[in-house]
């Protein structure tokens, strides 16, 4: 029986993507939202998953925004803010 590889994930501050930078990827079926949920200290909602915005690497490795040229852009990389709000959404659509 063939086994199924787990899918790549990468962390950008602090935040677990799939390879493809979404949080929730039907393409390598990866969902790490109730994972990066508990790491900002929140109980997990079914809520719309987060997709991070263009970044490039350093030459460390290092994964920056585009637009900013910075690994730690609270405005491109700020995921507490960005996942309170897709909670705030998920719960006025009524899913709990």
């Amino acid at each position: 029986m063939a086994e199924v590889a787990a899918p790549t994930t990468v962390e950008i501050n602090d935040a677990i993507f799939c390879q493809h930078f979404k949080e929730v990827c039907t393409d390598c079926s990866y969902d790490g939202r109730e994972e990066n949920d508990s790491f900002f200290g929140l109980e997990f909602i079914d809520r719309d998953g987060l997709e991070a915005p263009p970044v490039t690497t350093t030459k460390d490795g290092v994964y920056q925004c585009k637009k900013h040229g910075s690994s730690e852009c609270n405005q491109c990389f700020g995921w507490k803010k960005q996942i309170t709000r897709a909670r705030t959404a998920a719960k006025k659509a009524g899913r709990k």
